[in-house]
Parts: structure tokens; sequence; C-alpha cells
């Protein structure tokens, strides 16, 4: 089929499925109307055709044109080279983020892959045709032209659209051969999308898994963060699994797999972490939690036990090995310092709020200091999500009230030296201390007191009992001012001892 024929074909595919240029913000068009003024053709193309066919708004806006970079260079006084594949990003004014800079490609073809990622070889001024033939899906093989209003479908995308299926362009294995992040990208696109995968590209993927094994982690990582920010995590999740990327990607989660809970429990651990995961992204939480709920219980295939206390399985400790567990996953995945200090944090006491009955205020107040009064909310909502994952119908919206009133009242006593009744100034104005070590274990030591009995936190105790500590030999103070990180402590690798007894490995 020649290129009016298939063009002729594409228009009539896009009844009901359309673009207008009043769809396309007016910086876009100028940006093209500048290419075509200077006597060059200029083509929205990929996911911002994809967007707008589908009714959404692009997140960036890409153009492509048989122009050279250096020639698109000539045309904007304000850009700058943003690849080595010849994209020029022309600068604008606007303040929409997704319009301040719009990105100009030359047509390309490319040829060999030898680090399965990028091309070697790429080669400007060929055919609009052959550039959208290097595209990795149909549905991003789509060029719109504002200058003539002609849609161009070589591949069926606006059909696959219709269809809600994602599908190569062209011959799969070569498509995730030339750039195998391609496979991680088909699940982050039919997740974000709400698209099947089709049967011959699942099967693709599926027979070259091992490819991606040879991409740096970061960009993999990359793409399993947007998968787990979607609206449907758990089914991009399910996607991994089930076309072998997961075992490249977090094969620990696979570990949770038939490995029954009993109890109130409903579903093995795997999907009892990706429904948590779910309940977390329908309730639009943030993605730190997401990752929590996804690794809150990551540690128990590890722990399962036989027998207990009116329990088939027992899974204890398993709150303390998933946080190492969770530092050690995120780590390899090279996610930010911040993000892993919050989810490991997540993870480790996700457990503290499982039994209203026997928490104390005491207990409340440590746990805030522990995950830090910015995250103390992430951790309720968390448990609201574990629950939800049991597979049972309620979330006990009155359990929540209760924890959430607890940590309320316990927000209003002391959680942080700047909490306490005296400070530093004050003690040296009082005692003659200099500034040093000494006074940060005496505030602390002094914390460690209001943390245990909220009382204690008055001008009179904390003068008196200042001026007892300050007599104390260094030891002693430092002893004083971590006993809590040193009972914590004492605790974890308890938990690890008996873990280890168990399973006859320590």
């Amino acid at each position: 089929m020649d290129t009016l024929a298939r063009r002729a074909s594409s228009n009539n595919l896009c009844s009901g499925m359309k673009i207008s240029n009043t769809d396309i913000p007016l910086v876009v068009r100028q940006t093209a109307e500048t290419l075509e003024a200077a006597g060059f053709e200029a083509y929205l193309v990929g996911g911002c055709v994809r967007d707008i066919l589908r009714g959404t708004t692009p997140k960036d806006w890409d153009l492509t044109t048989d122009a050279h970079p250096e020639q698109i260079q000539a045309l904007f006084v304000e850009h700058y080279a943003n690849n080595d594949f010849g994209t020029i990003g022309v600068k604008t004014e606007e303040e929409d983020p997704t319009l301040q800079v719009i990105e100009i490609t030359p047509y390309r073809s490319e040829s060999g892959y030898t680090d399965l990622r990028r091309p070697d070889t790429v080669t400007f001024g060929v055919s609009l045709d052959e550039d959208l033939a290097r595209r990795d899906f149909t549905v991003n093989a789509l060029a719109y032209r504002p200058a003539t209003g002609t849609l161009v479908d070589h591949f069926g995308g606006i059909e696959d659209m219709r269809e809600k299926r994602l599908k190569t362009v062209g011959d799969a294995h070569a498509r995730f051969n030339e750039d195998a992040l391609r496979m991680m990208r088909a699940v982050r696109l039919a997740t974000e999308l709400g698209f099947t995968i089709d049967s011959t590209t699942m099967t693709a993927i599926s027979e070259n898994n091992l490819l991606l094994k040879r991409i740096s982690i970061e960009r993999v990582a990359a793409e399993f963060s947007r998968i787990i920010a979607s609206k449907e995590p758990m089914q991009g999740i399910i996607f991994l699994e089930k076309l072998g990327l997961l075992q490249h990607v977090m094969p620990e989660l696979r570990d949770g797999i038939a490995c029954e809970q009993g109890g109130i429990h409903a579903f093995d651990v795997f999907e009892h972490n990706l429904r948590t995961l779910q309940a977390a992204a329908d309730k639009g939480f943030a993605f730190h939690v997401r990752l929590a709920a996804l690794l809150h219980d990551i540690g128990k295939p590890a722990t399962r036990r036989t027998g207990g206390k009116n329990k088939h399985y027992t899974f204890f400790g398993h709150e303390v090995v998933g946080a190492r567990m969770a530092k050690s996953i995120l780590e390899r995945l090279k996610m930010p310092r911040e993000t892993i200090d919050i989810v490991v944090n997540l993870v480790r006491w996700h457990m503290f709020f499982s039994d209203p009955d026997q928490i104390t205020l005491s207990a409340v107040r440590r746990t805030i200091t522990r995950i830090g009064e910015d995250h103390i909310e992430d951790l309720l909502n968390l448990r609201v999500c574990d629950r939800i994952g049991t597979g049972r119908p309620k979330e006990q919206p009155f359990r929540f009230r209760k924890y959430k009133a607890m940590v309320d009242e316990a927000l209003r006593d002391p959680i942080s030296v700047k909490m306490l009744k005296i400070n530093g100034n004050q003690i040296m104005h009082l005692t003659g201390e200099k500034p040093g070590k000494r006074l940060g274990y005496v505030l602390h030591a002094l914390l460690e007191e209001a943390l245990e009995d909220s009382t204690k936190n008055t001008d009179e105790y904390m003068e008196k009992r200042a001026l007892e500590l300050l007599k104390l030999e260094e030891s002693e103070l430092i002893s004083l001012a971590e006993a809590g990180k040193r009972k914590q402590a004492e605790e974890e690798a308890q938990a690890l001892k008996d873990i280890a007894r168990e399973h006859k490995v320590g």
C-alpha cells in the first residue's frame, strides 16, 4: 500500500477519533509553523498524538521534521541539543511545565544495537515513513501535521487504541533486541493506559526476558517506578511476573507466591502484597507509601513457621527482616536515599498499629520519633491498606479513628528535643555547662524520659533532672541518651537470632 493509500485508510479508521488544531496549544502550533515557513515538514509524533486521540492531556510535546539538527537550531533563538540523536529542545516562555520545552527531532533511521539499548548508527534525512517504522509500539507510531490536518497511521495504531491493545511496530523480537528496555516499557504503557498486550508481543517478551539483565538498573527502575505510580500497579506487577520480567527487577516478591498465611488472610503473601499496593493506589497515596505497601510483608516467606496460638502459621519478626530486605532491594534499584529511608521505616513499623488495645501513649510517642511527625499518617494509611489487602471487606474505620486519636494526643506531648520545656541555652545558663556533646546527651536523655512519661516535661523537673544528669560520667549519659535506640537494636537482633535458630542458619 503506498503512502497516500495508507493515509486515506488511516483517516477512515479515525472516525470518532480525530485531531483538530484546537487540541494543540498555540505555542506548539507556532513552533510547527516556524518549521513549515522555512520549507520543512513538521509533524506532532508519538505519545502526544496518542494522548490527544485518547482525549487526555499530553505530558510533553514532540515534533519530528525533515530538517537536520543545525537547520532546526538556526530557526530558534532559545534552544539546546538534548541528546545524541539530533533532538533539539526549543525553550518557550510558557508557565505550563509541559510546554516549557518542545522537542524537535529530525527524521532518522537507526542500525546496530550493540548494547541492546541505543543504536550504533543514526542517519538523518530519511522519510517520515522510515522514521515511524523504527518506533516501539503502534500507538506511539502516529504522526499529525498541523499545517495540513494530516493524520498518519501506517501500523494500525488507531485500531489498536480502539481495541485497547499494545502491539509492537513490525517484528516484536526485532524491536526488543534493538532496545530491551522496551519490554519494561510495554508493561508500563499497558498499565498506564489500561491496555492489554498483544499475544505476539507478549510471547516475544517472554522469550527475550533475559535481555533485560543487560539494561542498566536505573533505566529498569525508572519504568518500574512509573508502574508503581500508575492507577493499576497490581496489574502491572502481574504482567511483569507473567512475562518473566519480575525475576530481573524484584525477585524477592516472587518468594511470596504460594506462601500461604492463613488466619485473617484470604491470599498468599504475593497477592496480599499486590492487593495492599493496589489499595494504596486506589486511595491516591504517595509513591513512598505505595512502595512500602508492596514491600511491607516482603520478609514473611523468610520468617514463616508452622504452628502458634490459634494460628496455622506465624511470621514473628517479619517486619524486622522485611525492613532489611526493603533496604537492600531499594538500594539495588538505586532509589533516592530519602525514599529508601522512609520506605524502610514504614516497613519496619507497619505492625505497630495492629492492636490498639495494647498500644500505650509512650509507645506512640516513640514511634513518632522513629518515623517522623511528617510520616506518621503514612504509617496509619499503610495499616489501612494492609487490612484491605487481607481480603476482608471492611477497613474497620473505628480502629483508624482510635489510632488517629492516639497519634493526635501523642503529638501534643514531647516527641523531639525541641519540644522539651528546657533547651541547651537554658541548661548552659543554669549550670555553666559549655557547648558540646555532653549537652546533647543531656537533652536526649531528658527526651527519653519525656517519651516514657510526658508528665515529666515541666520546667521544674527538667531543670532539676538536667543538674543531676550533668553529674554523671559521659558513658552513663550516652547510655541514657541512646536507651531507645539500644532497646530497638536489641529487639531486632533478638528477632533475627530467633529466626536464624528456627531455620538452623545461625
